[in-house]
């Protein structure tokens, strides 16, 4: 037994678990995939100053939750929390902006890192399969991406979520609310920390779960009621193009996600299954990131949905993934001469695109048996001496039990059709 252990608020993916895992975010990068997003990889730790600026000094990610540290030569740096700003960071440093082909479509899949207290579907380190649309002010960009994610989800199999719509208005009308929201918060019966952050960033308040802030904000003033002629038409033309697209979603007013850099759509998915950590995903529009990471304006939508939730939501309605078996022949070998004969063939099977293993060490029959029908596989070759001499091995079909003997020259023909 190792005294290691894995540290604590993270997890492993082991099999046969991790081919779930594997699906799901096959699952939903192939729609971002077949509509023209290219992947990019980012790397692990950024420059702690790309969160502090692009995410907001005043989330509880940058302020709270972040894992930053100093490196020996004093860099400043922080495992990344969130992919949005380093992938507009890489896309900027590519120079893909320049390339005249905008707007800049992308996708990505990795590990974030956030020092959160541990519960179930919520961890310290979590994967996501994210996508970005960079450079482009557009509301058929913004109801894509809610189609494809929401394509993505039904791909698995997942009926019970749902989707909050919302804006977040621009920078035209966003202040004049901000001004009245400060105002109404201001007379509320608040703790020092959630104050100052009425002064920082007002909107995050309305995030608040706690349930004694949001007793206080029923009658807090409504963003839909201050958004300026531009932000109005441009949020009824996303949700006419999702509503003739055939997408179901909820208007929710109240809907203002956690991060900073939000502008105009802002959505969520969330799945009733999974309690109080029900959000699978979620995006919108981040028209000014750009700029505040030094950057020229590029005007950009996007959305990260998280595959451990996912794999959760998946568990929730009982959606059973059909996977694929990883090994689809087993080839057990009785003798030496049969171990190299078998051996050969397994490679030949591989080399032929079929998914095959071996009985490895000089186990009997019955152990060999046992592994090939643990395997998963499909079909077993089983060979001796006899055999051999005859030019032939057994082929077993692990699910009806028949067996017959095939030439040796035809295995490799007759298992690559078989499958």
């Amino acid at each position: 037994m190792s005294t290691f252990k894995a540290p604590k608020g993270t997890y492993d993916l082991l099999p046969p678990d991790s081919a779930v895992y594997l699906a799901v975010r096959e699952a939903i990068a192939a729609p971002a995939r077949a509509a023209g997003y290219g992947y990019v990889e980012t790397p692990g730790f950024e420059n702690v100053e790309l969160f502090a600026r692009g995410v907001g000094e005043s989330t509880d990610i940058v302020t709270k939750e972040m894992y930053a540290f100093e490196t020996k030569g004093g860099d400043k740096l922080a495992l990344r929390p969130e992919g949005t700003a380093s992938v507009l960071r890489a896309a900027l440093e590519g120079n893909l902006h320049k390339s005249g082909n905008l707007p800049v479509k992308l996708w990505y899949s990795g590990s974030y890192y956030r020092y959160e207290r541990p519960q179930k579907g919520r961890y310290r380190h979590f994967s996501q399969v994210g996508a970005e649309a960079i450079g482009m002010e557009d509301p058929a960009l913004d109801a894509e991406l809610i189609i494809l994610a929401d394509q993505a989800y039904r791909s698995l199999g997942l009926r019970k979520f749902r989707i909050l719509l919302n804006s977040l208005g621009d920078a035209e009308c966003r202040p004049v609310y901000r001004d009245a929201l400060q105002g109404f918060l201001r007379g509320l019966d608040l703790d020092e920390e959630t104050r100052r952050r009425i002064e920082i960033n007002p909107l995050r308040v309305l995030d608040d779960k706690r349930p004694e802030v949001q007793k206080q904000l029923t009658g807090a003033p409504v963003l839909r009621d201050y958004l300026c002629d531009a932000c109005k038409a441009y949020h009824e033309e996303v949700r006419a193009l999702l509503t003739a697209a055939g997408v179901v979603y909820e208007d929710d007013e109240r809907l203002v996600r956690g991060l900073d850099y939000y502008t105009r759509t802002t959505f969520e998915f969330v799945h009733d299954g999974l309690g109080s950590q029900s959000a699978v995903g979620g995006g919108g529009r981040y028209d000014g990131l750009s700029e505040m990471i030094g950057g020229p304006a590029l005007p950009s939508v996007g959305w990260a949905l998280g595959v451990d939730r996912t794999v959760l939501a998946l568990e929730a309605e009982g959606v059973a993934l059909d996977l694929p078996a990883a090994t689809s022949v087993y080839a057990v070998p009785l003798g030496e001469e049969a171990r190299r004969t078998l051996f050969g063939l397994v490679t030949e099977l591989r080399r032929a695109g079929v998914a095959a293993d071996f009985a490895y060490g000089a186990r009997g029959l019955k152990g060999a048996m046992k592994s090939a029908h643990r395997s998963g596989a499909r079909y077993a070759l089983v060979a001796g001496e006899r055999d051999l001499a005859d030019g032939v091995v057994q082929l077993k079909d692990m699910e009806s039990g028949e067996q017959q003997a095939v030439a040796l020259a035809e295995v490799v023909d007759r298992l690559r059709t078989a499958r």
